[in-house]
């Protein structure tokens, strides 16, 4: 999982395991950042994660999955800027290493993920 910023540069990431649901990753990849908005796609619509933007005063901007009982209005204008983190994505997967998950070793994987995303930012 990743957080990037409105110029779609990481910010911070967190490994998971494959069998994991995605909003497990949410809290601490979000603890201690200030944002205004949280742009997100379908898998990160939980309740908790709803009323923590809420309580932090930041704009929900979430696709909501049809079992939604009470769906939310988004901005589809500012949804469309998701892109960013798609974007920020493959260009990660540039690095053969990175998109072939070649490394043993969690640490090593994090810190490819840094040195890829430091040589992103450079360009």
């Amino acid at each position: 999982m990743a957080l990037v910023d409105a110029l779609g540069n990481l910010v911070r990431f967190v490994l998971m395991p494959a069998n994991r649901y995605d909003t497990v990753g949410v809290a601490p990849l979000i603890k201690g950042v200030e944002f205004g908005a949280m742009l997100a796609d379908k898998a990160f619509d939980s309740n908790w994660i709803i009323d923590d933007m809420n309580a932090r005063g930041a704009k929900i901007v979430i696709s909501q999955r049809p079992q939604r009982l009470q769906p939310m209005a988004i901005d589809s204008e500012m949804y469309k800027w998701r892109h960013l983190i798609e974007n920020y994505f493959q260009k990660l997967k540039e690095f053969k290493r990175i998109a072939m998950r070649s490394d043993k070793t969690d640490a090593s994987y994090a810190a490819m993920i840094c040195l890829c995303s430091a040589i992103i930012n450079s360009r």
